[in-house]
């Protein structure tokens, strides 16, 4: 599993609220959700992504409430994975289930700059940054968990294979 896309950076702390704001959580669907995703942060955030694209953010990355929300907001919205410095663990369990790829990285949370062009291999961990050459390690991905991210999640996981 390889994503790429452009850098959008957000700093430490940034918590589910911020991710998707409590006033749109009556509802579910992941196609309103991803109109509201990081609009707290960046009130333009939804309309200067791509398909691909990558938040990168510092530590802490979804403390605040466990809601569910938040990683299928991000998900729908397009981004295609997600790197900081630490995650909060709710979220960092949440991600997994809802079928979004999360990778800890101190240093490329640190030196990944807003609109640089990053590459994350999800097999080896590997984070190139496209824009200036260098190169960071996360945690690889297992393969199993891998598989549970291309069926979309969790529930669509075991509805896949039947079983976890």
């Amino acid at each position: 599993m390889i994503f790429k896309g452009q850098a959008f950076l957000f700093g430490d702390d940034i918590d589910t609220d911020a991710i998707i704001p409590a006033r749109y959580l009556n509802t579910s669907d992941p196609e309103e959700l991803k109109k509201h995703c990081m609009e707290d942060a960046d009130p333009e955030f939804f309309s200067k992504i791509s398909a691909g694209d990558i938040i990168v953010a510092g530590k802490n990355f979804g403390c605040g409430s466990s809601r569910e929300h938040a990683p299928i907001a991000i998900k729908a919205s397009g981004i295609s994975c997600v790197i900081a410095s630490s995650f909060a663990r709710i979220f960092f369990r949440n991600s997994f289930n809802m079928g979004l790829p999360i990778f800890e990285s101190d240093e490329a949370s640190r030196e990944i700059r807003q609109g640089d062009i990053v590459e994350v291999d999800a097999s080896s961990g590997e984070i190139r940054n496209i824009s200036t050459g260098k190169t960071y390690k996360a945690k690889p991905i297992p393969g199993f968990m891998q598989d549970l991210i291309e069926d979309g999640g969790l529930i669509k996981h075991i509805e896949k294979t039947g079983k976890i």
